[in-house]
């Protein structure tokens, strides 16, 4: 399972980071981390359809206690997991290779079909208007359209795929091995959203070829925003980056 491999690799990483503050909260779990090098924020796109018992078995918060809960069958205790891992990695992170922009510009034309994972609205709109043959999958059926197909055709529909743009809530739901084993002919692989804040070096070898994410350059008014349950509010201390997987 991918996120056994990337909590191993985050726990080593964790080693000289203090969880300074954390919240499990809509419309994104965080966690603060502190280190030598100054202060991060991670944050996990938080699925309520998800949640099915709100008990968590961690009575002593640490950052070592939640990213070794990052694999777990508890929605609550995978998403406070994957913020934790997004805290060490943006920590980590090096972006001086990195592309300041959108999702839009890694996808060539031409590519054939293009697949996305999470009904991600402007994209579906921005993608059908330069003529992008898509196929959009959303587990959520509060967020269907007469063009959205449920999640349960991904399976079938994955091998057909050429480029795949996915939500990086696929971690947090627990389908991003399934996504990647049935896509394997896709050229182009992104996860996208503020949930894919990972190292890519945790990646490598995987078939996830992008990251499109979100660095926390004013953790003070992003944090703000988080407590509000805004956004907006958070989106205003981001900037939004796209780092290639070597």
């Amino acid at each position: 399972m991918l996120l056994g491999k990337i909590k191993r690799e985050a726990l080593r990483l964790a080693n000289g980071l203090e969880l300074v503050d954390f919240g499990f909260a809509l419309p994104y779990t965080w966690v603060l981390v502190e280190g030598p090098e100054g202060r991060a924020l991670g944050v996990a796109m938080t699925l309520p359809e998800e949640v099915q018992r709100y008990r968590n078995s961690i009575t002593e918060p640490s950052l070592e206690a939640f990213i070794g809960k990052a694999d777990s069958i508890n929605a609550i205790e995978r998403t406070l997991g994957l913020a934790a891992i997004n805290a060490v990695s943006q920590y980590h992170i090096d972006l001086s290779g990195a592309e300041w922009g959108d999702v839009l510009e890694l996808i060539p034309e031409n590519s054939g079909k293009v697949a996305l994972i999470g009904n991600m609205p402007p994209l579906v709109r921005e993608l059908r208007e330069k003529g992008y043959e898509i196929y959009v999958f959303e587990r959520n059926a509060r967020l269907w359209d007469k063009d959205t197909f449920s999640d349960a055709l991904e399976y079938h529909l994955l091998p057909e795929m050429d480029a795949v743009i996915a939500s990086a809530t696929c971690l947090v739901n627990g389908t991003i091995d399934m996504l990647l084993d049935r896509a394997k002919r896709a050229g182009l692989f992104v996860l996208t959203g503020p949930t894919g804040q990972l190292l890519p070096e945790f990646l490598r070898g995987t078939g996830v070829t992008h990251l499109a994410a979100m660095k926390v350059v004013d953790i003070k008014r992003a944090l703000l925003g988080l407590k509000l349950g805004s956004f907006k509010g958070f989106e205003e201390g981001n900037r939004k980056y796209v780092v290639e997987v070597m």
